[in-house]
């Protein structure tokens, strides 16, 4: 084959492409001219070069590399004062480099390096030694480039971060630009260029780099790695997969820190955001969807800091809740991690002195650097931990799950320049109606490396596509009539903010939320709900969603509950128990770590438990995938929570096409009541049928039958005037409320 006959492209990223397999080995294999400048001179870096260039060799090919001597600042300091000449000094280097470099002792590369030594006896490989020179003093010759010339003419330069050792072609995050000279008019300039750089510098005529031929350096190589003549050419493509297989099997019998499992293949945009993070600095965000697999991106992205860093790091990872730590616990021993675990009543009773420990091991003993703790938002935020984290000596990464919640006043001021690598991971970002602490978190965290949503999900099979039926209810008299109460209180506490628009003080706020669970424990949701989840009795896998979520409590391990919740998950699971007769379970805070993981069990093996009555806990996280039917009472506001909601249940299961979610739609009273409606009374019913009319435009966005709830949603805007009914927050849109009435 001649290069034309290869499919290549115009640009190799190491996290994303396989460079070796892509691209040097086949282009290699049907070349005759191999001509290559790297950066710094290494037995391990010659031991790479090999890959590829034996079929090239086989048939009489060339190769030539220029290399840069590795110099210490004492060398540097010889050579400048002039104790001896700079040439002689270099090559003296280069050798002492030789005879002290430990190299692998893995049979392929010690093989490969036996061959180089047959290929330098034989005139097939030459390299030279580049270095530049400047005022009088010398420096390093950096230039990463290469040419590939096949037998027909055709040649391939190609230049970037990347240098000829094992480390930049499969662990860093490197990219190199490829220009083919028969493609265009421009790529053949840029060949050109490159060619007679190149040839330029091995003949020692470029301005500022001093080139010299080293035969005392090949033949220093030659009594250090050859063993016996190689018999033929034979170190392949197989022979490569078989020393990939060798160097992963010796990397991984004894590892340190974390490991990419060989039995988890990351996806292409989950590759992407881990190249894409390593690129901004380790630092980002990775905005994915519930379902899309942020946990497995992040823990890929420990895999790679942690391997770059040669394991000299410490890992925090952070969560929410107890029962999403041992979630994570699950996912992160797959990937060669030993992780202290560290929340109130976590099964390890000694994380404290584990912590303590790993911290004291990490400056002592370099090769016990890595550790890491897996904790939830509180324990996280205890002085205990904050005091830990101020002894580590090594970098730190800082991984946050659901990091919405981060933004809070008191648990961001944790944030800090301890923290050098930094990747947050949430399906929601943007905090809801908190500008300020949303600023926050893309100040500390940094941009999003991947941005995965919903759509792109559903359309790329990585969730299941659903369908949506908002069920309408109202208010009962006693309900409306304590809404209003309760809103005429709230007109009392409007105050300016900052910025000059209306909001609601302290004492408003907590009014809010005491109406927002009005709407939340709506009692015709009960009767509601039978009716509609008996065509179901007899099926499974069917959640029900009750209760509305409190803010989160930083100082609390898990999460809470309220009176009002508790009452509606009793009746719920009396009427499916009792009065259905289905096999059901309830799903809260208040059954213990041991008895939810029974419950997800049994839910997940057909007949045992067909439904899961759940408050809270489900929010964030809870892996479920086996849902397939959701009827939702909880009537939240606020879009991180509802869309989370329906994550839970677009998780892929087997045997599942499609899911079905029954969200409970809660109005102030019928529409055909709203004529008959005093300005005022109207305009006390618009803050929530707005709320309820955003939540049901974002589910119907992406359902399959989302036309019918579209419809319903026009409907409801023309009954009450309502032009738009995007989001402006409870307490703009209240403080309209009451302007329009006075």
């Amino acid at each position: 084959m001649s290069f034309p006959d290869h499919n290549i492209k115009s640009e190799y990223r190491s996290l994303i492409d396989n460079v070796v397999q892509d691209f040097y080995l086949p282009i290699l294999g049907d070349a005759i001219c191999y001509k290559r400048a790297v950066g710094f001179f290494s037995s391990s870096a010659l031991a790479e070069i090999s890959k590829g260039i034996c079929k090239m060799a086989s048939h009489g090919g060339k190769i030539e590399i220029v290399a840069s001597p590795y110099l210490s600042e004492e060398d540097m300091k010889a050579i400048q004062q002039g104790y001896q000449n700079r040439e002689t000094y270099i090559k003296e280097a280069i050798l002492r480099q030789i005879r002290e470099e430990d190299v692998s002792d893995d049979y392929y590369t010690l093989e490969r390096l036996n061959l180089l030594t047959k290929l330098i006896e034989d005139d097939i490989l030459d390299i030279k030694i580049a270095y530049t020179e400047k005022n009088g003093g010398i420096g390093m010759y950096h230039e990463k480039m290469g040419l590939m010339e096949d037998s027909s003419g055709n040649t391939i330069a190609f230049s970037g971060s990347m240098n000829e050792s094992a480390t930049a072609m499969e662990v860093n995050y490197e990219t190199i630009d490829v220009f083919c000279g028969w493609k265009s008019d421009y790529e053949r300039d840029q060949v050109a260029l490159k060619k007679k750089a190149f040839d330029s510098i091995w003949n020692d005529k470029e301005c500022g780099i001093k080139v010299i031929a080293a035969p005392e350096i090949t033949q220093a190589l030659i009594k250090k790695f050859q063993r016996q003549a190689p018999v033929s050419f034979r170190l392949d493509e197989e022979q490569f997969k078989k020393d990939k297989k060798s160097a992963t099997r010796v990397a991984t019998e004894n590892p340190i820190g974390a490991r990419m499992p060989e039995e988890i293949q990351l996806r292409d945009y989950q590759q992407a955001a881990v190249a894409a993070w390593a690129g901004s600095n380790y630092r980002g965000i990775f905005s994915m969807c519930t379902g899309a697999g942020k946990t497995i991106s992040g823990l890929a992205a420990v895999a790679k800091l942690s391997q770059d860093l040669n394991d000299c790091l410490a890992t925090i990872i952070v969560c929410p809740y107890q029962h999403l730590v041992e979630q994570w616990v699950e996912d992160i021993v797959k990937f060669n991690i030993k992780p202290i675990i560290g929340y109130s009543s976590s099964s390890q009773k000694d994380w404290k002195k584990r912590l303590e420990k790993a911290i004291r091991d990490q400056r002592m003993i370099p090769k016990k650097s890595f550790f890491c703790l897996v904790c939830t938002n509180a324990t996280f935020s205890s002085a205990f931990v904050q005091e830990q984290i101020d002894k580590i000596k090594a970098p730190i990464l800082l991984m946050v799950d659901e990091a919405h919640n981060f933004g809070a006043q008191r648990i961001r001021k944790l944030l800090d320049d301890r923290f050098t690598y930094r990747l947050a991971l949430s399906a929601t970002m943007d905090r809801h109606r908190d500008e300020e602490g949303t600023a926050a978190l893309y100040n500390f965290f940094g941009k999003k490396c991947i941005d995965y949503t919903l759509e792109q999900a559903i359309r790329d099979g990585k969730l299941t596509p659903y369908k949506y039926y908002p069920v309408v209810v109202y208010l009962s008299d006693d309900e409306l009539e304590k809404y209003s109460e309760i809103s005429s209180e709230m007109a009392k506490h409007i105050i300016q903010g900052r910025s000059g628009n209306a909001k609601l003080d302290s004492y408003g706020e907590m009014l809010a939320i005491k109406r927002s669970r009005v709407v939340a424990g709506a009692i015709a949701k009960i009767s509601e709900l039978r009716k509609q989840i008996e065509p179901y009795k007899n099926q499974n896998n069917i959640l029900v969603y009750c209760g509305a979520t409190n803010i989160l409590d930083e100082k609390s391990d898990d999460s809470d509950v309220d009176s009002g919740d508790i009452k509606q998950i009793d009746a719920v699971t009396h009427m499916l128990g009792n009065e259905l007769g289905m096999r059901v379970a309830r799903f809260t805070s208040r059954e213990s770590i041991e008895e939810r993981t029974t419950i997800k069990e049994k839910f997940q093996d057909d007949g045992k438990l067909q439904a899961i009555v759940a408050i809270k806990c489900l929010d964030e996280g809870v892996n479920i995938p086996g849902i397939k039917t959701a009827f939702i009472l909880a009537s939240t506001t606020n879009p991180k929570e509802y869309i989370q909601r329906r994550g839970r249940v677009l998780r892929k299961a087997p045997g599942k096409s499609y899911a079905e979610i029954y969200d409970f739609v809660t109005l102030p009273r019928p529409l055909d009541e709203v004529p008959g409606l005093t300005i005022e009374q109207a305009n006390r019913d618009v803050s929530l049928v707005k709320n309820e009319c955003a939540r049901m435009q974002e589910f119907a966005a992406q359902a399959l039958n989302g036309m019918d709830a579209q419809t319903l949603i026009w409907d409801i805007q023309e009954v009450y005037h309502i032009e738009t009914i995007e989001d402006v927050g409870v307490e703009a849109e209240f403080a309209k409320e009451i302007k329009s009435s006075d």
